[in-house]
């Protein structure tokens, strides 16, 4: 083993050593390849990290930070830029960075004026060259000094109105004794722009807003003054204050008529509520869609939170192509605005049509299908979609099938409508939660060798936001129900009936069934700030909770009615799942530089079957291995517990449970082109909560269950082509809990490629 890896040493030593040549020929004379950037900080509260993105010049990017194999691609090619193979190269690879002393001094003075708005007036920055034949390393050194503090804040307003408005402004950013921050005291220019222009102030700005610092002698404390300008400098008159006059509403807008937005003789006219309506034909919105997405009103203060939330709702609009916002004074009254909302119709018909091949193990097979949508369905832009789906697969190596195809068909309805349909809610939480109802009807027909599969499902939920870091959801009503016509009497025979090989989990999933949950989730993604170092911090949490069938069993026990043969309840002779379900998510980035990243994941599952179920429902069962899971195993193939199956015709369904954990970091790096390179480790398993026969091993036992967690690490690739992302990656096994010790245990210390590799394909991040 030594031998092996000073081989591999030996060969590493000498491809830098030729890469260093090679590079060396596209380095001008007197000149240097930048080799490597470093912030050193002698101050802890000042962190490299505050400042590292406003260095101009970084050295040419690493593979997960420690290879320069993009440089060394480059390098591979001729300076004869005439042959197609040395521009071929080139352009995938990374042209050397030339170190310019130009670009070094400016990223100084941006990294000291960041300090100094940062409150460190004193800091400086020193540069520090070293120079090893044709390479430069370079140090930026910081010296913060002690921080500055504010002492005190005042104003100074001349103009009465601003000053009276301003007068119960209590939305201060800044404390006694806090860091003296440009930044902040620019977010607080800001705040009371706000303030203002969301009470009347149409014109005003922050550049109005000016403010003085004026520092004791012999201290580090600044006292602050905020300037607001006596008058309005396009006018030269004293800040106006508008109130908002007509509100009109022109419907099929067209862009070559913006000149004549005021002039609305040709449209016909329609008086609602608030708002004057003017369309050419018939209003392809209906009046009380207008008046619910628009929250200009007349009579009130101009508001700019309130001119952002009716474009926001407007654009929610499945059947505007795009609205334009107006304000035009009043010639009649200076204190007016007249406000103009221009809409533009969508297409409200839409067809597409979708083929795809499928090979399963093997087995051929095609699908497509054929989608219908209309975007404007009551003229409420309620967004209808109807489709259509079939696929057929010819399945081979099954014996004792009369018939060896598999067919299926589906149907699926659905309407989206823009607002809360749920009575009691008042018009301002409708507008303020931005809310969506759907219903949706599906229906999925299944004909395969081994059974018959009929499928029904109802939907009626909710999604709302009231930002863009929370988004919540609840189902109402989520029934879906599972009728079995026939099961072959071969398959019946060797798996659901056979004495030798009972199984209760496969028999369940092959009974008639209904389910009657509800369900709520929310999702909160974190923003960052600007800067990339916030940005990398970003995390993510998701929680969805669901319980089914305690309606059903309330009333069932209520009215006293009769159990079947499995002692459960039944409607209309079929029997009803109940249980709890509970998942949490919760991800989170680190950002190393711009090219290198790493994301942590944890997910952890738990569903209970009880009262009238003991086992839960196929479909909301718990499976580990996969793309998006513990990446060393295949999909299906890992758990629960320690079980590792025994039957691989129906380990589909007894490698599945009512526990999972996952546990994954990935170190993500972006190599060159539109290729990105990842290295994770994996860990997770799942577990059962009852004992079952079938599953040996795979009970949950908090004694034990540390020692059954699988481990996996891998490479991939991924192509990010923006819009969507492929993915290829591949695991090794270095922890199987399927086995108690030795090598097979442990494939880490002897890795076996055709045991313990495992390859995905999939789309997206797994994370």
């Amino acid at each position: 083993m030594s031998s092996k890896w000073q081989h591999i040493c030996i060969l590493f030593s000498i491809s830098g050593v030729f890469t260093a040549c090679s590079v060396s020929k596209f380095i001008p004379e007197g000149r240097y390849l930048l080799d490597d950037v470093k912030v050193v900080s002698d101050n802890k509260d000042v962190k490299p990290s505050d400042v590292s993105g406003y260095i101009r010049q970084n050295p040419n990017s690493r593979w997960f930070s420690l290879m320069k194999v993009p440089l060394y691609v480059y390098a591979f090619s001729g300076t004869d830029t005439t042959k197609w193979i040395n521009r071929f190269i080139q352009k995938i690879g990374d042209e050397p960075v030339i170190y310019d002393a130009y670009y070094a001094e400016r990223s100084r003075t941006d990294m000291e004026r960041a300090l100094r708005n940062m409150g460190y007036m004193q800091a400086y920055i020193e540069l520090n060259e070293e120079i090893r034949k044709k390479k430069l390393k370079l140090t930026y050194r910081l010296h913060a000094g002690a921080p500055y503090r504010i002492g005190s804040w005042k104003y100074d307003i001349r103009d009465e109105g601003v000053r009276e408005e301003l007068a119960d402004y209590e939305s201060h950013l800044m404390q006694d004794s806090m860091m003296f921050n440009v930044n902040i005291l620019d977010a607080e220019r800001q705040q009371m722009t706000n303030h203002l222009q969301n009470r009347g102030f149409y014109r005003f700005n922050k550049e109005y807003i000016t403010c003085t610092a004026d520092t004791v002698r012999g201290t580090h404390i600044v006292d602050l003054t905020y300037h607001v300008a006596p008058y309005d400098a396009r006018s030269g008159r004293m800040h106006e204050r508008f109130r908002i006059g007509k509100v009109n509403v022109l419907t099929d807008y067209d862009l070559a008529e913006a000149a004549r937005e005021r002039d609305l003789s040709h449209f016909d006219s329609l008086h609602y509520k608030d708002l004057n309506i003017y369309t050419r034909r018939h209003s392809f919105l209906r009046p009380e869609v207008l008046s619910q997405n628009i929250t200009i009103e007349p009579g009130r203060f101009y508001s700019e939170a309130r001119l952002q939330e009716t474009q926001s709702m407007l654009g929610r609009l499945h059947a505007i192509k795009y609205s334009d916002i107006r304000f035009v004074e009043n010639h009649n009254d200076s204190t007016l605005l007249d406000c103009y909302v221009l809409l533009s119709r969508n297409k409200p018909n839409s067809f597409s049509a979708e083929l795809e091949g499928t090979n399963s193990a093997g087995d051929l097979g095609a699908a497509a299908s054929l989608s219908y949508q209309n975007r404007n369905l009551f003229n409420g832009s309620e967004l209808f979609t109807f489709k259509v789906r079939g696929a057929y697969e010819a399945v081979t190596g099954l014996q004792g099938y009369s018939n060896g195809n598999y067919v299926e068909y589906g149907v699926e309805a659905s309407i989206n409508f823009p607002r809360f349909l749920f009575p009691f809610i008042s018009p301002d939480v409708r507008r303020r939660i931005q809310a969506t109802s759907e219903i949706a009807l599906q229906y999925n027909s299944q004909e395969r060798p081994e059974f018959g599969r009929r499928a029904a499902s109802m939907t009626w939920g909710y999604r709302w936001s009231y930002n863009h870091k929370w988004r919540h959801s609840i189902d109402v009503v989520d029934l879906n129900y599972v009728y079995m016509p026939w099961i072959s009497t071969t398959f019946r025979e060797e798996y659901l009936d056979n004495i030798n090989n009972q199984n209760s989990i496969l028999k369940y999933n092959y009974e008639n069934l209904l389910i009657m949950k509800m369900g709520y989730g929310f999702t909160y993604r974190s923003e960052g700030g600007e800067s990339r170092a916030t940005l990398g911090n970003a995390y993510s949490v998701r929680f969805n909770v669901e319980s089914a069938g305690n309606l059903l069993y309330g009333f069932s026990h209520l009215l006293k009615a009769q159990r079947n043969d499995s002692h459960q309840y039944t409607v209309m002779n079929i029997a009803y799942a109940q249980y709890l379900k509970t998942d949490v998510d919760f991800t989170k980035s680190f950002l190393i530089d711009h090219r290198n990243s790493i994301v942590f994941h944890v997910g952890l599952g738990v569903a209970y079957p009880y009262g009238n179920s003991r086992i839960l429902p196929f479909e909301k069962r718990y499976f580990s291995g996969g793309a998006n899971s513990v990446r060393g195993w295949l999909v299906r193939r890992l758990g629960p517990g320690k079980f590792a199956g025994n039957d691989r015709n129906i380990d589909f369904i007894n490698q599945s449970g009512d526990i999972k954990l996952d546990v994954n970091l990935e170190y993500r790096t972006k190599l060159f082109w539109k290729l990105n390179g990842a290295f994770f480790i994996d860990a997770g398993n799942i577990w059962t909560i009852h004992d079952y026969e079938e599953q040996p091993g795979g009970a949950f036992r908090f004694n034990s269950f540390y020692k059954e967690i699988a481990v996996a690490y891998g490479l991939g690739l991924r192509f990010d082509f923006d819009y969507f992302i492929l993915r290829f990656d591949g695991g090794m096994k270095a922890i199987n809990p399927a086995y108690e010790s030795g090598k097979d245990r442990y494939p880490l210390i002897r890795p076996d490629f055709g045991r313990d590799f495992a390859f995905h394909f999939a789309v997206g991040y797994p994370f």
